[in-house]
């Protein structure tokens, strides 16, 4: 039995990453309705907004989950509605889980939270988590300068415990699903690939920036500071690059990358699987052949298996 899709309600073992503004309800519908789970963000710090948006996956009778990033909730306002709404999925990130435990487990909400480290995900199954989404370096968005891959990281967790484990970073159809599968995950988290969908809000020339990105198009930014990151090249994280630091008031013009297409007002966040996404699609095709090549691979294993 799978216990992420036991623990999400989910059809298929894939969930969308909470990319902050992003992760609202026409892009977390559309992949709970195609058979995944659906996340909402917080991150971005709208409460209200991000309110309404629960509200209306909650409304929709889809499953989803919401995203509950501890280091960046302005107050408890978040937790409590999360606690009262009647969500049965919260993944937790950036920060110790421990202090929203007692609240979330007595609410009845299943908790997964976010790791770049062994040390992180033996800190938060001591804590009581019900599973871990284990994000190696290959990611997009805020990560761990003391850089772990995901085929490592998987491995080390997996040595280590048993609980459920999500594989996040590097992954975007079933080739990386089944790797990931082979080392322990029972389900996959995907982000830059899900960006570049026709149900994501983001600009046109976000997408076609990750479609036309390489497996080297991205850098790791700032990861002598905080926070560390990982982004599209562009003149603009160039210079981040060149520089070695990056300013406090970077994301200032976030908004204007996701929503108004000038890929150089901030750091356009992604992860290096940006390098094998090559045409945006909907998310119906991209998770149904995501599935479909998962379990082909998957079938075409066993038959080598057998031969030796």
């Amino acid at each position: 039995m799978n216990r992420v899709l036991a623990h999400t309600g989910a059809r298929f073992p894939i969930i969308q990453a909470p990319m902050g503004w992003i992760a609202r309800s026409p892009l977390a519908s559309a992949v709970s309705r195609a058979g995944g789970l659906g996340i909402i963000e917080t991150s971005s710090g709208e409460t209200a907004n991000c309110q309404r948006e629960i509200q209306t996956m909650l409304d929709s009778g889809l499953p989803f989950g919401v995203n509950l990033p501890i280091r960046f909730l302005k107050d408890e306002a978040m937790l409590r509605y999360v606690c009262d709404s009647g969500i049965r999925f919260v993944t937790t990130s950036a920060g110790s889980p421990a202090k929203f435990m007692a609240p979330l487990k007595a609410a009845g909400i299943t908790v997964y939270h976010a790791v770049p480290t062994l040390d992180a995900a033996l800190k938060c199954v001591d804590a009581g988590v019900d599973g871990l989404v284990v994000e190696g370096a290959e990611g997009g968005g805020f990560k761990n300068p003391e850089e772990v891959s995901t085929l490592v990281l998987l491995q080390a967790i997996r040595e280590k415990t048993d609980i459920p484990m999500v594989a996040a970073g590097g992954i975007v159809d079933g080739r990386g699903m089944a790797a990931a599968f082979a080392l322990g995950a029972e389900a996959v988290q995907m982000g830059t690939r899900f960006v570049a969908s026709v149900e994501s809000p983001v600009h046109p020339n976000y997408k076609q920036a990750i479609v036309q990105a390489a497996a080297t198009g991205t850098y790791m930014l700032n990861t002598k500071s905080s926070p560390c990151i990982r982004a599209l090249k562009a003149d603009f994280t160039a210079k981040i690059h060149e520089a070695g630091l990056m300013e406090p008031t970077a994301f200032a013009g976030i908004q204007q990358v996701y929503f108004g297409g000038d890929m150089n007002a901030a750091p356009a966040l992604a992860g290096q699987s940006a390098g094998l996404i090559h045409e945006v699609k909907t998310v119906q095709a991209i998770i149904e052949e995501t599935v479909t090549q998962f379990q082909a691979i998957a079938q075409r294993m066993g038959q080598i298996s057998t031969g030796f």
